[in-house]
């Protein structure tokens, strides 16, 4: 009891009561200077009317925002085949008219801009013909050129895609309306020669003759030819085109023959 009765009037003397005010006062001003520094640091009272972006040029937005101390990001690019390339469709927040939203110095806004670039993927072409390519890239708002190749297969198809002088394969993502080149065989004769008489030779007398005038399609067909030695001796019976004396075929036309180890002594009727 002595105890607390000697705390009770030492809690009532002048410097306890100094000490604590002291105490208290310190405590106070450093609350007061913080609340100071947050209002300035968070601009506590400021507020900032967002400005309405949509349909502006990105140039003109950034210029506006600089101009009310206000920052901005470009979150990302979407194709937009409407507006012009760099023109704002989306923004956050959105303008205070609409949304009632003000914001403070410094504040970022979030920008979505268009752009008139799109990529799509490559089909794959190759010995497709050239018409059914064509639609292809059509319908997937590809351009295209044609090159042409000679070939004696093929004729009318596509034999490689190209894209910026180099092939290109299916599935490689490029610009919407690149150019694409498309290399299309085509069957190219040459000057016309002769038919030549090939009935009596064997299959391999026949395609020396036909080497000697050019380059042509030689099919021979001999159904008792077993070996090397049965081709040797067998002889060219019949052949398409005909042998008719002064008529002539296109350079790389296709010559087929017919020979037999025993041919008949006349050559079959055409039917």
């Amino acid at each position: 009891m002595d105890l607390l009765r000697k705390l009770k009037e030492y809690i009532w003397t002048k410097t306890f009561l100094k000490k604590t005010g002291i105490v208290f006062l310190f405590y106070f001003l450093v609350v007061l200077l913080t609340i100071f520094i947050l209002d300035i640091y968070t601009n506590h009272g400021q507020l900032i009317k967002v400005p309405n972006l949509v349909g502006k040029n990105i140039k003109y937005a950034a210029s506006k925002l600089e101009e009310m101390d206000l920052a901005y990001e470009v979150l990302d690019s979407i194709y937009d085949s409407i507006n012009p390339a760099g023109t704002i469709i989306l923004q956050d927040p959105m303008p205070t008219y609409f949304s009632g939203v003000h914001v403070k110095e410094d504040r970022i806004i979030r920008l979505r801009i268009s752009k008139k670039t799109r990529l799509i993927e490559m089909p794959d072409l190759i010995n497709n013909s050239q018409r059914f390519a064509e639609n292809i890239l059509k319908n997937r708002g590809l351009k295209f050129r044609i090159q042409y190749k000679p070939t004696i297969e093929a004729s009318g198809a596509v034999l490689d895609q190209r894209y910026k002088g180099s092939p290109i394969k299916e599935g490689k993502k490029i610009p919407i309306g690149s150019i694409i080149t498309l290399i299309v065989g085509r069957l190219e004769f040459g000057a016309p020669v002769d038919i030549p008489n090939l009935i009596g030779m064997n299959i391999y007398e026949a395609r020396a003759v036909l080497d000697s005038l050019g380059k042509f399609e030689y099919l021979p067909v001999c159904p008792d030819c077993y070996s090397y030695e049965d081709s040797v001796m067998a002889k060219i019976y019949s052949q398409a085109p005909e042998f008719i004396e002064g008529m002539q075929v296109p350079g790389g036309a296709t010559f087929q023959v017919y020979a037999l180890k025993n041919p008949p002594e006349e050559p079959p009727s055409p039917k």
